[in-house]
Order: C-alpha cells, then sequence, then structure tokens
C-alpha cells in the first residue's frame, strides 16, 4: 500500500510542476477547463544505492542456464516395457513417441521387441539423450548336468535275466498269455516263483534261469525308451492268433521291434481252436521279413495255448536260449542306471515309481535323478510288497522317496550327494526355460518379420499419397479392427477343430487321411490333425486330446470301459464308427457347429408415422409417434426399426404401444397406434417408416464336399 500511494502522490505533484526539470512541459490543450491535470501516470523505479538522478540504468544480460537431457541406457533388442521402465515413462508414453513412423502400433506388444532404430527415436522424441549401456560379462553358467558312466569293464559284468515286451494285435491274447504265465508260475511254486508288479513282473523257470516281463504291451514308455536310446527291452515276444492270422497291428508291432533293433520271438496262439492255421500265419509272417526256423530264418516260432496253458514252458525256455545267444550281461558294480516303467502316487507312500535296473545295484539310501526329478531311496518293494534289501540289472523294483513324480521313460542316473541331485535337476529346468525362450524369441521375430512385410506392402501401395492421406487411409482401412480384436481373436481360437485319428488297419487310417487332404474350408474352418494311429483308443489318445481339447475319431476301433469313463470325465468326445461315410458326415456336422451362425431377418410389419407428440410422464417429456399400421403388424415383443428416407437412424425395441388409450401388444394392418421408443432422444417426423421385424440364427454348413 506505501509503494501504490507514493506512486499516486507523485502524480499527483507532477500536475503542478510542469516547470520541473525532471519533468519536461506538457503540451497546451485546445479545450478543457483551466488547470486540469493530464490524466498521465509516471511509474518510479526504485533507484540503486550510488545511482544519481538521471543516470541511465544499465540492463545486465541474464545467463540462461542449459537445460540438461536426461540420459537414457538403451541396449540391444530392448522390449517396448524395458524401454519405458529406462525412460521412467509408462508403456503408453513409447507408444506416443512411435506415433507417425513406420513402426506398426496396432501390433504392438509390451514384450515387443524394438530395433535399434526405432528405441533412439523414441529417446529422441521424448527430449532426452541415450547412451549404451556397459556390457556386463556374463559368467557362462557351468553344465552341471549328469550323462551315463563309460562302457563297464568286461571283466566285470556278469549274465543277466533278460527283459521282454509281449506285443500284438488286439484280441490275439496278449493278456490272456500274461496271465497264464502267472498261474503257470504260481501253480508249480506257490512260495512265489513269480514276481508280479504294476509295470513289470519276473518268471522263474524249474531250471532256475528268471525272466522279466513287461506287464503292458505297446506301453507309452516303450515308444519313450526307443526314443531316448535306451535298450531296456531286449526280446519281443510277437503274439499271433492262429486263426486270425497277422493283422495291421502285428505289422506295427514288427515295426516297433526293428526299430528298437530288438531280437524277435514268435508265439502263434489260440492253437487250440478248430480253425486255427499256425502254417498260414507264419507264411503271412515271412512277407513282412519275419523268417521262421522251419523256413530257413532265425526267428523261433512256438504254438502255444495262452487260454489252456500249453507249451507255455517251451515258451519261456525259447526265450532263455535267445538270452543265451544274445549273452546278456550287466555291472552290479558302480553307480546305479535304470529307466522309469510306471509312475504313480500313492496315498500312503507319495510319489512312486517301478524301475528296471540297468545297471548298478540299487539299495536304500540312493540318491537318484530322473528327468527333472530326484529321489532319496527311503523305502524299495517287491511283488508282494515286501520290502526289498537291493535290486541288480533286469530286476523290477517299487522306488519310494521322490520329491516330485518322474515321467514313465525317463532316464534313472545315481548321484554322490542330494545337493549334486538339486543341482542337475536345477541345470535340466534352466535349459528346459533356455530352450523356451529361443523357441518364444524365434516365434516373435518371426511375427514381426511377418507384420513389416505386410506393413510395407500397405505403404508402397500408398506410396502416392501424401502422409496425411496416407494415415487417414490406414485409419480407416483399421478402425474397425481396434474395438473388435480380442473378440476376433478369440473367435480364431474357437474356429478350429482339432481331431485324433484311429484305425484298425494301416489302409482305414490312409484311407480317412487322404479325404482330410481334399478339406478345403480353411477360411470357415480349420482343421488339424493332431495326431494318427492303429490301434484302439489308448490312454494316451485321451491324453493327448485333452492338451489340444480335440475330437477322438475312431474306424473299426474299440474303447473299453476304462478309456470311455476317463474320456466323459474329461470332457472329450469319441466318435466311434464303422462305415467310413457316416465318420465323414458326423465331422462335417462337428464342423458344421464350430461355424458362428448367421442372422436372417424377418419383417413382421411396417408402419408411417403421421405426428408426433409429447407425453408428460412425472417430470419427463417423452416423445411420441402416432403411427398407421401398413402392413403386416406390430408385435411389440419383437425389435424395431427407424427408417427415415434410406438412412436407419435407430434399431431397438418399443418402452409403449397403445391403441387409442389401451395398452396392447399388437397392432393389426390399418389400425393406428401411438408408440414411444427406447431412445427417448430421438425426434420422429411425419413420413418415417417404422419396421418391426423378428431375427433368427441359421445353422451354416461346412463348405468342404470330400466328394461322396
Amino acid at each position: 500500500m506505501k509503494r501504490i500511494a507514493g506512486l499516486i502522490g507523485r502524480t499527483a505533484v507532477s500536475c503542478w510542476h510542469h516547470g520541473s526539470p525532471h519533468f519536461p512541459p506538457l503540451p497546451a490543450r485546445a479545450t478543457g477547463p483551466p488547470y486540469t491535470c493530464p490524466q498521465i501516470r509516471h511509474l518510479a523505479a526504485k533507484q540503486n544505492k550510488g545511482q544519481f538522478k538521471g543516470q541511465k540504468i544499465k540492463s545486465k544480460p541474464v545467463k540462461l542456464e542449459k537445460q540438461q537431457k536426461q540420459e537414457v541406457e538403451i541396449k540391444q533388442r530392448m522390449t517396448v516395457s524395458e524401454l519405458a521402465k529406462a525412460m521412467n515413462k509408462d508403456i503408453d508414453h513409447v507408444y506416443e513417441a512411435l506415433l507417425n513412423t513406420d513402426v506398426v502400433l496396432d501390433e504392438m506388444e509390451p514384450d515387443t521387441v524394438l530395433e535399434e532404430t526405432w528405441i533412439k527415436e523414441a529417446v529422441k522424441r521424448s527430449g532426452m539423450k541415450h547412451k549404451w549401456a556397459k556390457l556386463v560379462e556374463t559368467k557362462v553358467r557351468e553344465n552341471k548336468d549328469i550323462q551315463r558312466q563309460a562302457a563297464p569293464d568286461p571283466t566285470q559284468l556278469v549274465p543277466r535275466a533278460p527283459v521282454v515286451t509281449i506285443m500284438g494285435h488286439v484280441d490275439h491274447g496278449k493278456t490272456t498269455l500274461l496271465d497264464s504265465l502267472r498261474k503257470s508260475q504260481i501253480a508249480a511254486q506257490e512260495a512265489g516263483g513269480i514276481t508280479q508288479h504294476i509295470g513289470a513282473f519276473r518268471v522263474e523257470l524249474p531250471s532256475g534261469e528268471k525272466i522279466t516281463f513287461l506287464d503292458t504291451p505297446g506301453h507309452a514308455a516303450f515308444s519313450a525308451m526307443r526314443a531316448r536310446g535306451a535298450m531296456v527291452t531286449d526280446i519281443v515276444i510277437l503274439v499271433v492268433a492262429a486263426d486270425d492270422g497277422v493283422m495291421n497291428q502285428t505289422i506295427e508291432s514288427i515295426q516297433h521291434a526293428k526299430k528298437a533293433k530288438v531280437p524277435i520271438i514268435v508265439a502263434v496262439n489260440k492253437c487250440d481252436k478248430p480253425n486255427s492255421d499256425p502254417q498260414r500265419v507264419k507264411e503271412e509272417l515271412v512277407g513282412h521279413d519275419v523268417i521262421c526256423e522251419e523256413f530257413g530264418g532265425e526267428i523261433q516260432a512256438i504254438h502255444v495255448s495262452a487260454l489252456k496253458g500249453d507249451h507255455l514252458v517251451e515258451l519261456a525256455e525259447a526265450t532263455v536260449t535267445l538270452a543265451e545267444v544274445l549273452e546278456l550281461k550287466g555291472d552290479p558294480t558302480g553307480l546305479v542306471e535304470g529307466t522309469v516303467i510306471e509312475s504313480r502316487s500313492d496315498k500312503g507312500k507319495g510319489p512312486v515309481t517301478t524301475a528296471i535296473i540297468q545297471r548298478g545295484t540299487l539299495r536304500k539310501g540312493c540318491t537318484l535323478v530322473a528327468g527333472k526329478c530326484w529321489a532319496k531311496v527311503r523305502f524299495m518293494f517287491d511283488e508282494y510288497n515286501q520290502v526289498m534289501s537291493e535290486a541288480g540289472p533286469s530286476i523290477p523294483v517299487e522306488i519310494v522317496g521322490w520329491k516330485d513324480l518322474p515321467s514313465a521313460g525317463e532316464e534313472i542316473l545315481e548321484v554322490e550327494s542330494e545337493q549334486r541331485a538339486r543341482e542337475v535337476v536345477e541345470w535340466r529346468s534352466y535349459m528346459e526355460e533356455q530352450d523356451k525362450m529361443k523357441e518364444d524369441q524365434q516365434v516373435i521375430e518371426a511375427k514381426q518379420k511377418q507384420h513389416q512385410e505386410s506393413y510395407k506392402k500397405d505403404r508402397e501401395s500408398m506410396a502416392h499419397l501424401s502422409w496425411r492421406q496416407r494415415r487417414a487411409a490406414l485409419y480407416r482401412a483399421n478402425k474397425h479392427k481396434l474395438s473388435h480384436r480380442l473378440s476376433e481373436k478369440t473367435e480364431m481360437e474357437e474356429l478350429t477343430l482339432p481331431i485324433i485319428v484311429k484305425g484298425d488297419v494301416d489302409g482305414s487310417v490312409e484311407a480317412i487321411l487322404n479325404i482330410l487332404e481334399s478339406y478345403d474350408a480353411d477360411d470357415q474352418c480349420e482343421l488339424d490333425v493332431v495326431h494318427f494311429g492303429v490301434g484302439d483308443i489308448s490312454e494316451r489318445d485321451i491324453n493327448l486330446a485333452e492338451t489340444f481339447s480335440g475330437t477322438i475319431y475312431g474306424f473299426n476301433v474299440a474303447a473299453n470301459k476304462s478309456i470311455q469313463q476317463m474320456a466323459a470325465k474329461k470332457g472329450i468326445p469319441l466318435r466311434l464308427h464303422r462305415v467310413i461315410y457316416k465318420l465323414i458326415d458326423e465331422l462335417k456336422d462337428e464342423l458344421s457347429n464350430k461355424l458362428t451362425p448367421s442372422t436372417e431377418e424377418n419383417i413382421i410389419g411396417e408402419a408411417s408415422v403421421l405426428a408426433t407428440f409429447d407425453v408428460t410422464v412425472g417430470k419427463k417429456k417423452i416423445p411420441v409417434a402416432g403411427c398407421r399400421v401398413q402392413k403386416g403388424q406390430l408385435d411389440k415383443k419383437m425389435k424395431f426399426r427407424l427408417v427415415r428416407g434410406r438412412n436407419i437412424l435407430w434399431e431397438g425395441s418399443v418402452t409403449t404401444l397403445k391403441h387409442l388409450k389401451d395398452d396392447v401388444l399388437t397392432v393389426k394392418t390399418g389400425m393406428e397406434c401411438g408408440l414411444s421408443l427406447d431412445n427417448e432422444e430421438l425426434e420422429y417426423k411425419p413420413g418415417d417408416e417404422i419396421i418391426c421385424y423378428s431375427e433368427s440364427e441359421i445353422k451354416q454348413k461346412i463348405s468342404w464336399d470330400p466328394g461322396f
């Protein structure tokens, strides 16, 4: 206030002292009363110390401090989220910084890897400067895995029992043969000459020789062992029914044995039947390069009857003879090596595995590794659930003490300590993560390359346009995708039908696959054959179908009760047929059911607006259209559309429909009515049309025509 008062006082004094040396005289005015002070305001500036009156003030130049730009540490192959974190910004900031560039923002995700050019561009547009992050020397992680031991010293090898797998076609008597072997041995030696186990059992002959049988013919472990090169199976007994002959699954079993390089013994079963013909069976086998001894080959053929127990001892002796020829030996010393045959969870014991020991001697307290699981052996059990003290080569054993449940077919290796076991498991888990990251990176790079190529094509097609026209054209082309991207993605995921095909013989499967190769309706629904094979529906098929959310189609094959129950429990559809065209028809129906139904519109009635007026309901004014029905009828339960000229202004439902003063549900042709729509902001005009219609879904059919 003092400063303002001083300014006013100085101005007033200056009005009277025009002759002051500090204030020049004012020019004379032509009009106005005498002694009138002109309205001029003089601002006073504060004098600095040592400054005389009238002395000019020299202004000092102001030095502006240069603003330091924020530095951002960048590196090669940064993702969007990593760049945002380095810039201390959110992800949307990075998207905004890359606007109006060649980057396809619509396809960009937080984990999208950016090129070096776009990393620098985003930093520059954000008013920052980049610097390369210091390279940190990453230590190469030491390989902590464990491998099988070197070949043992031949002097340490001792004879071991053969490991035998029984294979063959369905209903040829494999299970009956196994049961008869058990019964015959139990009848001969009640004290226990047979070792029956969940995954394997042992047979001891009167002469003292022992044989280990795998109790699950065609078990998944057999394939897993062959894939890993672990030759657990020494001999394959091929069971062929004398009254049926060589079937497709018999051929498949022969191929399995040849791929695994395992010798074969042929057991011609059901020789007790009147219509049996063992000679025909052996002649048919010659066509598949299985030549029996009587035809000049080296393969033994034993005629047996699994049901009556005939010649089972001869079969066992033939197996022992072949084992002697093979000179099967094992090393009972050193670290334990083996293979998981089966694994399960027991309420009392926890994770339990059935394994066959291949090398070394397993004892209580051993530390084992199988896959990404490890165990400290607490107990070992035999076929009678009796505790075992040790198990040598070729001996099946139930192992208790696993921390997790290993998969069937996994290789078992012994390590020195629990710490070493943990190191091995950690290393294998680490390597699995690294492999997965590499696979994911390859997928990301392929997707980015695809997007870049697509974007370049779009840019080339718009090269003649200015950048504003180009951006507008891209927006118009892509705006319909933005709001529906999630629903479209879900729809695309649903429009895929994974199937598993199983057939009784190779020719049937081949015929089905040839028909499926003609499928040409991928634009409607993709058909994905995730697996095909020969034989009955198995547990592996159910698990595979569950993994892919698929359907199992079987031709002339069966699914036993337990498999059907498992499929029902897991919600896996089983489509079993004996006529091929019925199988294809059901497949076409399932493909059609995947398609989104089309909508068909049926016009129920049409009315024209004659007049409009407002009705007060409470404190609201609701617009009402006075109409006359020109065609059909208006039904309040149906959908309505307001049309003006050729433009559709609104679609929805009617809130009120009255004839005279009565609320009605329908109004017929020629009658007048008043109606209000569910949009109160609409303005009706005379001449507008109101259409009443219904919508019905029509099931689409797949366009694929298999040709029959």
